[in-house]
């Protein structure tokens, strides 16, 4: 036992620049692009996957409504980041530190707000796992839902929408737990990273599928009432309610109109 202790205390650590310093990243390369370089390249690719999608969708239902149409791309961008980037890092996360393709050094990138993607964090791993299984290829059948105008879309769009802010809170209260309860921080001290990676790219995963927007007047029928939809989530849930309300009015008046026949 004693001499487990003591080779496992000379064990090389590897040398990083992510926090905490003693954090054990085994195998760490330092990235070969720029970062200007690896963010365009990034961006020239959304560029081309949302003006196909874009082209797409207005081949497909050329009437569809402004709005839907950047639901769509929304669900197209997001499905696209859990599918392919997040399930890269799933696959990948035990060698992520000497990745050196487009997507290692990008999550290396990231990483330096958040250096648990390279030690290979339990909770981590798991999220990223559920993410790319599963809200991935939901993201796409929104969208796809969504351009054939199908009823389903508001019952897959409120699941998504709510797993993607239940995944976004835990991974933001487990990182500030540590950070409070156990004094461990994942981030570098720059403020860009923290501001720029670790909260508003995450940020917009909560802002996007729960928040309140502008929009066309909605009446509800016979209620006289006007509302606004809300975003995505809120969206979805609210079109269901009114689904349910419209059904609930039809079905009194089927039961009301036969037992009117009934007494004649």
């Amino acid at each position: 036992m004693a001499d487990y202790v003591l080779n496992s205390t000379k064990r090389p650590q590897a040398v990083h620049p992510f926090y905490p310093l003693e954090a054990n990243i085994v195998g760490y390369l330092a990235n070969q692009w720029s970062v200007p370089t690896l963010l365009g390249i990034f961006a020239g690719g959304w560029v081309v996957i949302l003006g196909t999608t874009l082209a797409l969708v207005r081949s497909h239902n050329p009437n569809m409504a402004s709005r839907d149409k950047a639901t769509v791309l929304w669900f197209v961008l997001t499905g696209t980041i859990h599918l392919f980037f997040e399930g890269y890092f799933a696959f990948n996360h035990a060698n992520m530190p000497g990745k050196q393709d487009l997507f290692g050094q990008l999550w290396k990138e990231y990483s330096f707000s958040d250096s648990r993607y390279l030690t290979s964090d339990p909770f981590v791993l798991c999220m990223e796992t559920v993410t790319a299984v599963c809200w991935g290829p939901m993201s796409f059948a929104v969208a796809l839902l969504i351009t054939y105008e199908h009823p389903l879309r508001h019952p897959l769009q409120a699941l998504v929408s709510l797993g993607q802010i239940y995944g976004d809170i835990l991974y933001y209260a487990t990182s500030m737990f540590d950070h409070y309860a156990k004094g461990l921080t994942y981030c570098r001290p720059e403020a860009y990273y923290f501001w720029g990676y670790y909260f508003f790219m995450n940020f917009i995963w909560i802002v996007i599928p729960g928040s309140k927007c502008k929009c066309p007047r909605i009446w509800v029928e016979r209620d006289d009432i006007k509302y606004c939809s809300i975003v995505l989530l809120c969206s979805s849930v609210s079109k269901s309610a009114k689904a349910f309300k419209v059904l609930d009015q039809q079905t009194k008046a089927a039961q009301g109109n036969g037992h009117v026949k009934k007494s004649n």
